[in-house]
């Protein structure tokens, strides 16, 4: 491997270590300051790790964190700031349970056909953002935030009886879906069952890298990312690009919610999860909006979950799980300054370091004309 490829490697991989150090040494000095064990708990949760249980457990939540962290990153890629990917798979989620709950068709076309309206639902309620930003110039955050309430004015309203709801008990739901949408899991024994959509978000992660590093199209978007001015003068539209890629990000989020809508619940419910679309930000900065990384951060974020309720059962607070996701975060944004200013320094080192080589060099050469000619 040459110097140079050494050196991105050890760039790449500094920040997130240096974050998850600098974040365990945080809430190690919460745990002290609240008079409890600073080891203990972290002790705790790397034993649950251990549980074939707990082990299903992380890779089925890792499974819709990886999706929403991706949905992110394409738009992380094309400096934009997705930060509406929460009611984007919400909504998804909830349009998918309907469709699934009053359409029967064989499995063969019924799965493809809750997958596209999961896809279709998130690049829509993105799309209104992407088209906000490139004809009115309103910042895709603002709009996104505000999208975000909107969409849960719509779930609720949807949950209505006399529109798609269906009450059980105390809780609104959708109403079950036909089993020929059901996505059967991987059976693990007395572990449980895998979901059969985290195969999905496998393949979205091989996708993405192949699209980003592999084609024209995510040469574009990260040209357009880097610099929209550079990438118009080659050719690029620029809100063509943002607009897609907005298309793209909220179709990527229509599908976080699936693995568990699919797998498991079969209605869309007060219960279905929440939040995964704002932890999957933290989870893209993280993992530097590289597909492994990535990987590796949906895995963290679903051990701190899922290995944190064993904490009340030992007199220490499962916050702590959260504390600990807040901190990461934090100093991921703290630790990526650090080395990128760290690899700006070597740069300027070795390029000093060749310009003051490549004087010597010349001075030499020119001595030895000078000898020559005598």
């Amino acid at each position: 491997m040459k110097k140079f490829d050494k050196e991105r490697v050890l760039l790449a991989v500094a920040g997130p270590v240096i974050a998850l150090a600098v974040a365990f040494v945080l809430s190690a000095i919460v745990l002290i300051a609240s008079g409890k064990n600073p080891v203990e708990p972290f002790a705790l949760m790397f034993e649950q790790a251990g549980f074939s249980d707990i082990q299903v457990l992380i890779i089925n939540q890792a499974s819709m964190y990886y999706i929403a962290a991706l949905a992110v990153a394409i738009g992380f890629r094309m400096n934009l700031f997705n930060i509406g990917v929460d009611g984007q798979y919400q909504l998804a989620a909830m349009m998918a349970a309907i469709v699934g709950a009053h359409a029967s068709l064989p499995a063969a076309l019924q799965v493809p056909l809750l997958l596209l309206t999961a896809v279709l639902t998130g690049a829509f309620w993105s799309g209104i953002a992407g088209v906000l930003k490139i004809t009115r110039g309103v910042s895709e955050v603002v709009a996104t935030i505000m999208l975000n309430s909107i969409a849960t004015a719509v779930i609720g309203y949807l949950w209505l009886p006399d529109v798609f709801g269906v009450k059980i008990g105390n809780n609104n739901t959708t109403g079950e879906m036909h089993e020929s949408g059901w996505i059967p899991g991987i059976d693990m024994g007395a572990a449980g069952e895998v979901y059969g959509l985290v195969i999905l978000a496998v393949l979205l992660g091989i996708g993405y890298w192949l699209v980003l590093n592999r084609t024209r199209f995510g040469f574009d978007l990260r040209a357009s990312g880097a610099s929209e001015s550079a990438a118009a003068a080659s050719g690029v539209d620029p809100k063509r690009m943002v607009l897609t890629a907005m298309l793209i990000s909220g179709g990527l989020a229509g599908l976080a919610g699936l693995p568990i809508l699919m797998g498991d619940t079969h209605t869309y419910s007060l219960n279905f999860p929440t939040g995964i679309g704002f932890l999957g930000i933290g989870i893209a900065l993280l993992g530097r909006n590289s597909p492994v990384g990535i990987a590796f951060a949906a895995l963290l974020w679903a051990w701190l979950d899922k290995a944190s309720p064993e904490l009340d059962f030992h007199g220490y607070d499962k916050e702590i799980a959260v504390i600990m996701q807040g901190l990461i975060v934090l100093s991921v944004v703290v630790s990526y300054e650090a080395v990128r200013e760290w690899g700006l320094r070597r740069q300027q080192r070795r390029v000093g370091a060749e310009l003051a080589a490549g004087h010597v060099l010349g001075a030499t050469d020119n001595s030895k004309k000078e000898v020559a000619g005598r």
